[in-house]
């Protein structure tokens, strides 16, 4: 392990992490809200920081593999702490732990929350909350790869440690053209939701705010009530349309843009992703209706599309209380916690792509049993699926089971209740924000007791980088030469 070299590229993410900590400044100004000097102060700890581990930590060597996972993982850690530096210094947030907790839940795109009055903080600290899920959104370390060519390393390895999914897909030959095209996507779907929204009645600074937690599947509002508190069904279509597009692989909308459409409905797992939103949505349609919870359509198809979405994309944005649907939606709505987004997404969760090549894989060794001579091979639309991409992802599902059963009863421990330990790890693990129980849809996180927030933001991370970047630094060998 190259220490100089990975506390050199951390030294040039807190650079950047600086640089970004002055963008609230504008709002603080214009609501004279008595805040930006939080934000300067903090802003000018990560440049001094940052610019002390870049200047003095030089190495010849070249980016390994093993320094990608760790700049990986310890550049999230890192940037969750300095992160929550505004709340700290601002006295908005007065415990460490809390603070790096809503600041992990930003930079993850979790939007699990320990703030009871959204509403009272002030607009720049309000702004920089939606920030931090926005820059998280596609991935500091990709993020970094666009507009820090000053790195001067190969990117290679740290995009496959960070670019979630089964297969990182290179739609060009060098990594930091890649990393700029992801970019161009996301922002340009930024900025067509900031508009729409300000068409339905919402003002820029909430616009904004809600565009970058929807694009980035985060799900943190300036509102108490989340989307619930705009009563808008103008609104609600124009988030749940672009919570389904942040779902989807962002180099399908790059093909989209290059006029490649036809290969948008091509792809097998956007297929799969489409007919599950559908076919959940009808099911608790018909459900909800059967109770008597919407007897409208229209009202009926509003709140079940929406609550599906938000769930299936881990967005965690809420328009109604599904605690208080029936027994089936509540548990359809728990299984799409555990599935998530497509590979490539800005979603959490184990991702579409994974859990269909598991059912083939059973297909295929069903198939087997029947006609044991027969070569069958599992496949992904027209290509088959190598076996090391197979074996990766049942490990990654026993990892992912493991984990949540470990953590839920971590949490059991600490006396909180089976349906909320439960709730609060899938929603984390998955990077989802509401989970079940006291940490419901309108709950929050404020009452988890500090052992149990410690497992939630290692939770967080876990999910957000797909268990094996975090997991694969506590073994002794990953260290060794």
């Amino acid at each position: 392990m190259n220490l100089i070299l990975t506390l050199r590229i951390l030294g040039s993410l807190l650079l950047f992490l600086g640089a970004a900590l002055f963008s609230p400044l504008p709002f603080s100004f214009y609501y004279d809200d008595g805040v930006w000097s939080a934000f300067v102060l903090s802003a000018v700890i990560c440049l001094v920081v940052g610019g002390l581990l870049f200047s003095f930590c030089k190495s010849p060597k070249d980016l390994s593999v093993r320094e990608g996972f760790a700049v990986v993982t310890f550049g999230w850690t890192v940037f969750a702490i300095f992160g929550a530096l505004p709340y700290l210094i601002s006295g908005a947030i007065s415990s460490p732990l809390d603070a790096i907790f809503e600041t992990m839940s930003g930079f993850t795109t979790t939007g699990s929350t320990i703030l009871t009055e959204i509403e009272s903080l002030p607009q720049s600290l309000l702004f920089w909350r939606s920030m931090t899920q926005w820059l998280g959104g596609m991935g500091i370390i990709v993020l970094s790869l666009a507009i820090l060519p000053m790195l001067g390393v190969g990117g290679m390895q740290l995009f496959k440690a960070e670019v979630p999914g089964p297969t990182a897909d290179r739609l060009k030959p060098r990594i930091q053209d890649t990393a700029k095209m992801l970019w161009g996507v996301y922002f340009l779907l930024t900025m067509v939701e900031t508009v729409l929204l300000m068409f339905g009645g919402m003002s820029f600074f909430d616009a904004l705010c809600h565009s970058f937690t929807t694009l980035a599947t985060g799900g943190f509002s300036t509102q108490n009530s989340s989307i619930a508190a705009y009563d808008s069904s103008y609104i609600d279509g124009v988030i749940t349309l672009f919570m389904i597009f942040a779902g989807i692989n962002f180099a399908l909308h790059f093909q989209v843009l290059r006029g490649k459409a036809s290969d948008f409905f091509q792809s097998e797992e956007l297929r799969v992703y489409l007919g599950i939103i559908l076919m959940t949505t009808v099911v608790i349609m018909i459900f909800n209706w059967s109770d008597g919870v919407y007897l409208q359509f229209g009202e009926n198809f509003r709140y079940s599309i929406f609550q599906v979405s938000a769930i299936m994309t881990t967005t965690g944005f809420a328009t109604a209380d599904f605690e208080l649907w029936p027994v089936l939606p509540q548990y359809l709505l728990i299984l799409l916690m555990f599935i998530g987004g497509c590979a490539g997404s800005t979603g959490g969760g184990m991702k579409v792509a994974r859990i269909l090549l598991l059912f083939k894989h059973a297909q295929v060794q069903v198939f087997r049993l029947i006609h044991p001579r027969a070569i069958r091979l599992v496949k992904l639309g027209n290509r088959p699926v190598d076996k090391d991409v197979l074996q990766s992802i049942l490990g990654f599902f026993v990892l992912f089971i493991g984990v949540f059963v470990v953590g839920s009863l971590l949490l059991a421990a600490t006396g909180m209740d089976l349906v909320s330990a439960g709730g609060a790890v899938i929603a984390c693990l998955a990077n989802i924000g509401p989970g079940l129980g006291t940490v419901g849809p309108v709950d929050n996180f404020a009452h988890v007791p500090d052992f149990g927030k410690m497992i939630l933001i290692v939770c967080m991370l876990m999910g957000r980088l797909e268990l094996f970047t975090v997991l694969v630094l506590f073994f002794p060998s990953f260290w060794r030469k």
